[in-house]
């Protein structure tokens, strides 16, 4: 069995994948793709205004938002399972994810739309690719939730409540994977035009096939648990 620390490290790699296509496309399209919340707030803003710029930028919004959830569906169907368990196909469901992020480098010169909708569905599969760990709801693609049970976690260890361990440390390193994502992505795009979108993409594709190759190794010659 992988060893729990192994989960956690696949985790903050997702998280930090995740930040940096963010990143990118917020740098070029001004869209986020990793998470919807403040945006589906500008895309209702974004119709009211009706502006020929707001309906465009109201159409990339809904587009991403419509990539997204069709990735979480695309989860649900091919997982079916919320919680984390290592029978299931999540190394072929990551090789996947790297495909989409190489292709939304091709596909961004041609069409940043069909590129918003292609890398919000790659963030909406990875999202739903398990929702719990131990208890602890487990997204990478965005924050709100774990710093929610973060500062809870916090308040309550503050009451003199027990709180697991690792209720605080994993959202904590989660969330810093994170943010160290958009720092280092920002960094590469502004700082050093590095390609982002195939280096993530590559990241993920050689991340799938260690998933695939590692549980496949016989019982003896894995972690243990």
């Amino acid at each position: 069995m992988f060893r729990n620390s192994h989960i956690l490290l696949g985790g903050c790699l997702l998280a930090l994948g995740a930040s940096v296509v963010n990143v990118v496309f917020l740098l070029q399209t001004g869209t986020s793709v990793s998470h919807l919340t403040g945006d589906i707030s500008k895309l209702a803003a974004d119709i009211v205004r009706a502006s020929p710029e707001m309906l465009l930028e109201a159409q990339r919004v809904g587009l991403a938002a419509g990539g997204f959830i069709a990735g979480a569906v695309s989860a649900g169907f091919l997982i079916h399972q919320s919680n984390l368990e290592l029978s299931r196909p999540y190394g072929r469901t990551i090789l996947f994810i790297g495909a989409l992020l190489l292709g939304t480098h091709w596909l961004m010169p041609v069409s940043d739309r069909g590129a918003i909708t292609v890398a919000a569905f790659a963030c909406g599969l990875q999202n739903a690719l398990a929702t719990r760990f131990r208890g602890i709801v487990l997204r990478t693609t965005h924050l709100t939730g774990l710093l929610t049970d973060f500062g809870a976690a916090i308040g309550m260890k503050l009451r003199g409540h027990p709180v697991p361990r690792h209720g605080i440390v994993v959202p904590a390193a989660i969330s810093f994977s994170y943010f160290a994502g958009a720092f280092a992505g920002c960094l590469g795009a502004v700082k050093f035009r590095l390609p982002l979108l195939p280096i993530v993409g590559g990241a993920y594709l050689l991340g799938g096939v260690c998933w695939s190759v590692v549980k496949r190794l016989p019982p003896r010659t894995m972690p243990d648990a």
